[in-house]
């Protein structure tokens, strides 16, 4: 039989713990297994709380012996999810994978961190995610101003070349202790999508650079990105590999240059390759 104030017997601690009464429905965060699970309560029957994780997994206590600290209250920003994780109101790692979790199940597969992006490869097709449209549609606005996205973070870039007057740079990595005016970090098991980044990023910054106004039309048609990305197969055709979730694994680490003309044109570039790993 359920109890008639709510899922809690005693419910005055767990007023006291920020809770409140759980009904049915109510999100909280489960340490389990030494870890934090997101986590619905399901039921509050028969002398027993049954939790839902996201994950997949239930977990049932009876409720007469359920300690307080074993629940916690989660955020409003958990529940909802949010773009941008620094605004979390729970700052722990589970509450950072529970919000790119929630992205990913509605294609939302890019998320910021402050200035950092943070992608996850969806392994399939999202319609007008990298089209004309889209790259159109932000170069026009400033970085904030519309969803995540690689191509936000290239358009900052971009336009920090023109109004800092100093050279910028979009790492694709492992976060490293160095401090770039621009950065985009990228870190990730092979077949995370790493390489297909620098591709994205390449293939705005080249829209970017035949709708600059001014300057000659022989500066416009260099098509330099062209040359750097199919220079790729034939550098890594010694050196690639298989693994579990991508048949042509890059070894290669690229360092690529774009050279721009005051005009904001690519007239140049340098792609700079060392060996990662030879195992």
């Amino acid at each position: 039989m359920g109890n008639p104030r709510g899922c809690w017997p005693q419910f005055g601690r767990w007023q006291k713990s920020g809770l409140g009464q759980a009904h049915t429905g109510t999100r909280v965060w489960l340490p389990e297994k030494d870890w934090l699970q997101p986590c619905t309560v399901e039921s509050c029957a028969d002398g027993c709380v049954l939790f839902t994780s996201d994950y997949g997994e239930t977990f049932c206590y009876p409720w007469a012996s359920l300690p307080r600290e074993k629940i916690l209250p989660m955020h409003q920003s958990s529940v909802e999810g949010v773009e941008d994780m620094s605004t979390l109101g729970d700052l722990h790692e589970a509450a950072i994978l529970l919000n790119l979790h929630q992205r990913y199940h509605q294609d939302r597969i890019y998320t910021n961190i402050g200035s950092i992006l943070v992608s996850v490869n969806p392994y399939k097709h999202i319609a007008s995610l990298y089209d004309a449209a889209t790259i159109d549609l932000y170069r026009q606005h400033c970085l904030g101003e519309l969803p995540p996205h690689i191509f936000a973070t290239a358009s900052e870039c971009y336009s920090c070349l023109w109004r800092r007057h100093d050279s910028q740079c979009i790492l694709i990595r492992p976060i490293s202790g160095h401090h770039f005016d621009c950065v985009s970090v990228h870190s990730g098991e092979s077949g995370a999508g790493k390489t297909e980044s620098t591709k994205l990023l390449l293939k705005f910054l080249s829209a970017m650079s035949q709708t600059s106004p001014g300057g000659p039309m022989s500066e416009k048609s260099t098509h330099v990105e062209e040359a750097i990305m199919e220079s790729s197969p034939v550098l890594e055709a010694f050196g690639n590999a298989k693994t579990v979730y991508n048949n042509n694994s890059s070894r290669f680490g690229k360092f690529i240059q774009l050279h721009f003309s005051q005009h904001g044109h690519i007239q140049g570039g340098r792609v700079t390759d060392c060996i990662l790993r030879l195992g």
